[in-house]
């Protein structure tokens, strides 16, 4: 099923462009054979899933969105960005390093645009602010009640913003400054704990510095249980990436999630994945390892300090990531419903595509069975076949991405959806987590902000050079929304779902398709 409908820089609400015109005037740029070898836009595509509302992000390639209920009900949306620039309509169209949009999208049919809180220098993951995760001050253990406060890393530090008014964000602290490079993180509301990705190899250069380790990406760990008064607990990576270690050096870390007594670290994106599953006691006191801590090991830590918390690994296949490593907890088997194993625990376990046109390792997602966290195991797959959409021709990444992080109940243990650049976000149905299948898509239409790939290319003057929409990240809401975002500038879609996949979310059966 496609939409026939595209939109304009101008603005997301009026102005309408017709997809036809678009694709017609980008043609007659290139010219002959040329226009003919690339794509020049598409409509929008979809099953099971539409459209509530959108919004440009000011033409800003988007990597992770969070979605945050402040106290007074309102629903924000805070969207961390790739580096770059572009300018600020609010502010007059100053140009501004692309860091931290803010959206209300309290009625998610008209988002408003709210603030943009510039981020580091650079360009792609060498700068912006990618990573944002939100907490309500009367959530944390020091109990800030009324103020609601941001974590974000930019390109080179990790900060804290206060943003009880999200129109008027103000730095509360910066945790960590003089950076050469941040990621993924983790705040835990209830315990304050945040798990910082920091770049080990220039951690001397640092405010607070530490001892050098072996990788960019490397955890660091804080209490924020108040925020304007952070708390160093320890660093923390695979054994041989410690300072002073020789030998093999793991695959750097991509992010994390903790969920109850466990914290689940996913290293590596689209190569030599690593699952690790670690008790979190352990991990933030050392005292309760069998083997008493070495002295150093908040800072330097032995081979025995790192392996002390780690459960259990998972180590992919050369040609698979470990990007993303969702879990689901205490999971109900129905074909199992009678067998003493009928309850299980899972890692929904995300690569991420890279290269242009299919040219690199071709990425899904994994079920990874963890009920015995010593001994994980993949059980199940979920791909997205490339001829159901033409998807290498269309040109740019084509593949898995990320999966939402979100936990609510409106859909966890049922749907996890997946961001797969240009075939859109998947919703994937993991009731019967052994046979997961998909039940909906929703590939959203490209605009003329639209950034064609690969990047850099010049439409009607590098022979590959194609208009393509590259859905990067997703997440979802307890109202039952879906929130993807787009690498290529096309901005914010929120989305609902209907069909069977809404059926599915409202506890049915699912059915049939309509």
């Amino acid at each position: 099923m496609k939409s026939m409908v595209c939109f304009t820089r101008s603005s997301w609400h009026t102005g309408l462009l017709s997809c036809a015109a678009l694709a017609f005037g980008l043609s007659a740029a290139g010219g002959g054979a040329l226009a003919q070898s690339q794509r020049t836009g598409h409509a929008a595509e979809h099953k099971n899933m539409r459209l509530v509302g959108l919004n440009d992000l000011q033409a800003r390639s988007a990597y992770q969105p969070i979605v945050h209920q402040h106290p007074d009900g309102r629903w924000i949306a805070y969207i961390g960005h790739h580096g770059g620039s572009a300018p600020n309509p609010q502010r007059g169209g100053v140009v501004e390093s692309n860091g931290t949009s803010v959206v209300d999208v309290t009625n998610p049919s008209r988002p408003v645009y709210l603030a943009h809180i510039p981020g580091g220098s650079g360009v792609g993951e060498a700068g912006g602010a990618q990573m944002v995760r939100a907490c309500d001050g009367s959530d944390l253990p020091h109990g800030i009640h009324g103020r609601v406060y941001i974590l974000r890393a930019t390109s080179n530090s990790h900060e804290v913003w206060d943003v009880t008014d999200p129109a008027h964000p103000s730095l509360a602290t910066i945790v960590i400054a003089n950076l050469r490079n941040t990621h993924k993180s983790w705040w835990q509301c209830n315990t304050g704990i945040a798990y910082l990705v920091s770049d080990g190899t220039d951690l001397a250069h640092a405010v607070p510095s530490f001892p050098n380790w072996r990788t960019t990406r490397m955890t660091q760990i804080f209490d924020l249980s108040n925020p304007l008064s952070p708390q160093f607990i320890r660093n923390y990576g695979l054994a041989g990436q410690q300072p002073g270690a020789t030998g093999a050096n793991p695959t750097g870390v991509h992010g994390m999630i903790e969920v109850g007594d466990r914290v689940y670290f996913g290293h590596g994106t689209g190569s030599n994945g690593i699952l690790q599953i670690v008790d979190r006691a352990k991990l933030l006191d050392a005292t309760r390892c069998a083997t008493p801590p070495s002295a150093n090991f908040r800072t330097n830590p032995t081979d025995a300090d790192l392996l002390c918390p780690q459960l259990g690994r998972l180590d992919t296949s050369p040609t698979m990531g470990a990007h993303t490593v969702f879990p689901v907890i205490q999971q109900p088997v129905p074909d199992f419903a009678v067998s003493p194993n009928r309850i299980r625990d899972f890692i929904v376990l995300v690569n991420e595509a890279g290269g242009n046109r299919c040219s690199d390792n071709r990425q899904m997602v994994y079920m990874v069975d963890i009920t015995t966290p010593s001994k994980p195991m993949g059980i199940a797959n979920h791909h997205v076949p490339a001829a159901s959409g033409d998807f290498c021709a269309r040109g740019g990444r084509f593949g898995s991405h990320s999966s939402n992080e979100s936990f609510t109940g409106v859909f966890y243990g049922k749907l996890v959806f997946v961001s797969w650049f240009n075939a859109g976000v998947r919703a994937i149905d993991i009731r019967e987590p052994f046979s997961p299948r998909e039940v909906g898509f929703f590939i959203p239409a490209t605009t003329a902000n639209t950034d064609p790939r690969p990047e850099g290319c010049r439409i009607g003057v590098d022979a590959v050079c194609d208009v393509v929409i590259q859905t990067n990240n997703v997440e979802v809401d307890g109202r039952g929304l879906v929130y993807i975002v787009d690498r290529a500038n096309t901005g914010l879609h929120i989305l609902e779902l209907t069909g069977r996949a809404r059926r599915i979310m409202e506890g049915g059966d699912g059915g049939d398709d309509d």
